[in-house]
């Protein structure tokens, strides 16, 4: 209780949550909060009225953490009477897009608060009396979120960070937060965002459950944790489909993440007692295959889209008109992918631009029209091509050339017959210009 609590966004939704949490349930007494806006920043006032009158002494400062002059001298203010014991970064941004648009801009907008302070901090408190060094980080450097490759690198440098600090010696935990449903990163996601994660087996989880997962991880010697809630229930489905975050199918398969095996990399195998797409076509009659594949495009739309039927989506409509935006292709594509049994391009929707479009597509891929089987001998590829030929007879605007050609095949055989009953050895006796010119007669090209 007389040491001195550092709280990085401190006046952010999880640091003030944080911080009433510490005075009320931890005894507390001192405590920084630091922010950009510090003092000014919406709620502040309000929130060191609060803390004052359940007796904490705190102090709410401006301070860019990322510049290590000025956490440098912020912690110099540090009463002696009241060494700093504790460090918690809960600073953080986002700046969300696909990875292929990932610029340095997204990058340094989600590293500069996360990783750099998190740098800074270790660095400037090497002489403190630290018993407590708390990083918050996400889930998302564990299983990887649509969109935010940048920011599951800041929460990944943040894990490895509080594992380089346990290799010295130094207290460490860095907490890989899932999803609050009040505060957090959670407060900037859409519900098209919050239906994705609830797919993937992540849930929102109440602040009081968030931070009795806090107070246990308090007491835990591990350099990484992950609080989070998770549906075992979706988790189990994916596992056995093969798709979702891998990293969690071991927490309902008792074993490690099931890889793909078969039709290349980015198929999936199908969970067992499901019949495989590839066998339920072969079982359709032909003139219903396209229908099927239309279901089943049309019903991963609705499901990415959050609609509650596939009987909404209307087949000839634009997927971009119907709401897809480059996360939700992507997250399209991967389920597809897992559902055919193929490796489809990221531009799936931007090339087959309309559901029924797609299941064109995926019954070209998955289902070819029967290629005529080879004849098996010359006396029957004459009859197929006389069957032919007198097909096309009627008004053929290129008989004349068809006659042409003809003529110069038989004049071929004609040659090829003569050379084998001169002997074997005809062709290979044969002058340069006497294989040239047959060679010119059997191409048809004298």
């Amino acid at each position: 209780p007389e040491g001195t609590v550092l709280i990085t966004g401190g006046t952010g939704a999880l640091g003030s949550l944080l911080a009433r949490h510490l005075v009320t349930h931890h005894g507390a007494r001192h405590l920084i909060l630091t922010s950009r806006r510090g003092p000014h920043a919406p709620g502040a006032t309000q929130l060191h009225h609060e803390l004052t009158t359940h007796g904490a002494h705190i102090r709410i400062e401006t301070c860019d953490t990322t510049n290590p002059h000025h956490l440098t001298q912020l912690l110099d203010t540090i009463p002696t009477n009241h060494p700093l014991t504790t460090v918690i970064h809960t600073a953080g941004t986002t700046h969300d897009t696909p990875l292929h648009t990932q610029t340095p801009t997204h990058l340094t907008t989600t590293l500069h608060p996360k990783a750099h302070t998190a740098w800074h901090l270790h660095t400037h408190t090497q002489t403190h009396p630290l018993t407590h060094f708390l990083l918050y980080s996400s889930l998302s450097g564990l299983t990887g979120t649509p969109g935010q490759a940048n920011y599951a690198a800041a929460n990944t440098f943040l894990d490895a960070l509080a594992h380089h600090r346990h290799t010295q010696g130094q207290p460490a935990t860095s907490l890989a937060w899932g999803l609050w449903d009040e505060g957090g990163m959670g407060d900037r996601l859409s519900e098209t965002d919050l239906a994705r994660l609830r797919r993937s087996g992540i849930v929102p989880m109440p602040p009081e459950e968030a931070l009795r997962m806090l107070d246990t991880a308090l007491g835990s010697d591990e350099a990484v944790l992950y609080p989070a809630r998770l549906d075992l229930n979706v988790l189990r489905g994916l596992a056995a489909s093969g798709t979702g975050p891998e990293p969690l199918h071991g927490l309902v398969t008792g074993g490690p993440a099931r890889r793909p095996t078969t039709a290349g990399a980015g198929a999936t195998r199908p969970a067992a007692g499901v019949v495989p797409l590839a066998e339920r076509l072969a079982a359709t009659p032909e003139e219903a295959r396209a229908g099927l594949l239309l279901d089943l495009v049309r019903e991963h739309v609705a499901g990415v889209l959050g609609h509650s039927s596939p009987d909404r989506i209307d087949p000839d409509r634009g997927l971009l008109d119907l709401g897809f935006d480059s996360l939700t292709a992507v997250e399209f594509r991967n389920r597809l992918n897992a559902a055919v049994g193929l490796r489809l391009p990221t531009t799936l929707v931007f090339d087959h631009p309309t559901s029924g479009a797609l299941a064109r597509h995926l019954l070209g891929e998955l289902a070819p029209a029967a290629a005529p089987a080879d004849p098996a001998g010359p006396l029957e590829a004459i009859e197929q091509l006389d069957a032919l030929l007198r097909r096309h007879a009627a008004g053929a605007p290129d008989s004349a050339e068809i006659t042409q050609r003809l003529h110069h095949v038989l004049q071929s055989w004609h040659g090829l017959t003569a050379s084998v009953a001169a002997g074997e050895d005809g062709l290979d006796s044969a002058t340069d210009d006497e294989l040239f010119d047959a060679l010119d007669k059997e191409l048809g090209l004298s």
